[in-house]
C-alpha cells in the first residue's frame, strides 16, 4: 500500500475529498508518525484509533461548552489575543469533542467512562478529563490515573502542555478532531437555525428573496459525523530526573526549523540550540512557527505511544 493508496483509503474512510486526505497524511508524515511506512501507519495506527462522533454527541459537547463559557478566559494561553464569544464557544466545543472521542475510544476497548463537564471553575478540570470509569462487571469508580485529553485539528503535529500542567496529570492523550473552522455553522444548519430563524427573518423583512435565501442556505457547510483520531499519549515520568530535551530539525539559510521535540521546553533550551546550530535567524517550529509560551512540555506526534500493547498497558493501570 503506497502513499497514493493510503490517501485514497483515508478519503474513503473519512468521506473527504482527496486533497483533504492528502493533507491528513502529509501532516502525519511531518509529525514523524509514518516511520514504518504508509501501510503500517494506516492499518496499525490510524484506522484502529479512529472513532466517529454523531449529532447527539456533538450536541452534548456544544451544550457542555456553553455551560462554562462565561467562566473561561477569552485569551489564548500565554497570549493577549482576545477571542470573541462565538470563537471561544467553537474552540471549547472542539476541545470537548476530543474528550468525547477518547471516551468513545475507551468504550471501543471495553471501558465505560464519564466526563466531568459540570458548571464550575475550569481550573478544577485541568488534572483529569475522565471523571469515572467502569470495567467489566465492576462498579463505577475513580480512575487510578489522572488523564488529560488535548485536542488539535487534522493539521496538528504537536502535543503541547504549557506551564505547570505536566505536573497535574499522569497521562496526556492527543486527539486529532476532524472539525474545520465551520463546524458550529454546520451544526446550526443541521438544527435549522439558519432556515427557520435567520434566513426567515431576512425574507420576512424583505432583505432576501426566496432564491437568495436558498442560495445562502445551500452554500452553508453541511453537518456530518465527525471523525477523530486518537493519535497517542505520553506518561508523566514516575521518577523524573534532569530536564533533558531531545530535538531534531533542519537548518535553512538563516533559520532553523524544529520538526521533532520530546520533553521539557524552556527559553534557555532554544538559546542552546541557537548556539549549537549557529542560527543567525529565527528558531521556528514546523507547522506553527512559534508557540504562545516557551515553558512547558512538548512532543511531536511521532514521539507519542500508540501501539496496541501501549494502550493495553495503560488501560490495565486505569
Amino acid at each position: 500500500m503506497e502513499r497514493g493508496q493510503v490517501i485514497e483509503a483515508i478519503s474513503n474512510r473519512l468521506r473527504v475529498k482527496l486533497p483533504a486526505a492528502e493533507k491528513i497524511f502529509d501532516k502525519a508524515q511531518i509529525g514523524g508518525e509514518v516511520c514504518d511506512g504508509a501501510k503500517v501507519w494506516f492499518e496499525q495506527r490510524f484506522q484502529p484509533n479512529l472513532v466517529f462522533i454523531d449529532e447527539d454527541g456533538y450536541s452534548q459537547m456544544c451544550i457542555d461548552a456553553l455551560k462554562i463559557l462565561g467562566k473561561t478566559a477569552a485569551t489564548d494561553y500565554g497570549s493577549s489575543r482576545q477571542r470573541d464569544l462565538g470563537q471561544l464557544w467553537a474552540d471549547m466545543t472542539r476541545g470537548y469533542l476530543g474528550e468525547l472521542a477518547f471516551k468513545l475510544f475507551l468504550k471501543k476497548n471495553g471501558i465505560l467512562s464519564e466526563l466531568d463537564h459540570e458548571i464550575g471553575d475550569i481550573a478544577d478540570y485541568l488534572p483529569a478529563d475522565i471523571h469515572r470509569i467502569k470495567k467489566d462487571n465492576q462498579d463505577w469508580r475513580l480512575p487510578n490515573l489522572k488523564i488529560s485529553v488535548k485536542t488539535t485539528k487534522w493539521n496538528g503535529i504537536w502535543l503541547d502542555i504549557p506551564g505547570d500542567q505536566f505536573n497535574h496529570s499522569n497521562v496526556y492523550v492527543l486527539v486529532k478532531v476532524g472539525t474545520g473552522r465551520d463546524h458550529l455553522f454546520a451544526y446550526f444548519k443541521k438544527i435549522s437555525v439558519f432556515k427557520d430563524k435567520i434566513l426567515r427573518v431576512g425574507k420576512d423583512k424583505g432583505l432576501l428573496s426566496d432564491s437568495d435565501a436558498d442560495r445562502l442556505y445551500d452554500n452553508l457547510p453541511t453537518f456530518s459525523e465527525i471523525p477523530a483520531y486518537i493519535c497517542g499519549f505520553v506518561k508523566k515520568p514516575e521518577a523524573p530526573g534532569r530536564d533533558i530535551f531531545h530535538y531534531d530539525g533542519k537548518m535553512g539559510r538563516k533559520n532553523f526549523k524544529i520538526s521533532k521535540w520530546n520533553g521539557k521546553i524552556m527559553p534557555e533550551f532554544l538559546e542552546q540550540i541557537r548556539k549549537n546550530k549557529k542560527v543567525f535567524g529565527e528558531i521556528q517550529f514546523e507547522g506553527i512557527g512559534k508557540f504562545a509560551h516557551s515553558n512547558g512540555y512538548l512532543y511531536n506526534t511521532g514521539e507519542l505511544k500508540w501501539k496496541k500493547d501501549d494502550w493495553t498497558a495503560l488501560f490495565d493501570r486505569l
